[in-house]
């Protein structure tokens, strides 16, 4: 089993930055690709931000990229997602994601179901 347990989240101004990490237990971490999404209130939960199992290969949605940098450590076995220039409409709970499926380099990378396990989430406010 994998734990996930994502921290750094909280109120922040427009325009400032953060970073938020993931910390992962109970398996391999080099097994795993990693993904971030989002869930603001009323919306859908939605991809941000994904990197494989080596850190080379890292995915975004278009409506973060330039603002948002996903990265890992694998020898603290976290992942992080660094964001810049936040936006009131960041304003969401952030779940860290993995999965060890090498389906992850095609297209599932930006799906939920490309994912077996989850962490709990981390809410991040944004005020203007």
């Amino acid at each position: 089993q994998v734990q996930l347990v994502e921290s750094g989240g909280g109120l922040a101004q427009a325009g400032g930055s953060l970073r938020l990490s993931c910390a992962v237990s109970g398996r391999t971490f080099t097994n795993y690709h990693m993904g971030w999404f989002r869930q603001a209130p009323g919306k859908e939960r939605e991809f941000v931000a994904a990197i494989d199992w080596s850190g080379g290969i890292t995915r975004y949605a278009d409506s973060v990229k330039g603002r948002f940098t996903i990265s890992r450590d694998n020898a603290k076995n976290t992942v992080y997602l660094q964001v810049i220039r936040l936006k009131p409409e960041d304003t969401a709970v952030y779940c860290c994601a993995a999965d060890s499926r090498s389906g992850w380099y095609g297209s599932a990378y930006y799906s939920e179901s490309g994912y077996s396990y989850w962490g709990q989430g981390t809410q991040v406010t944004v005020s203007s």
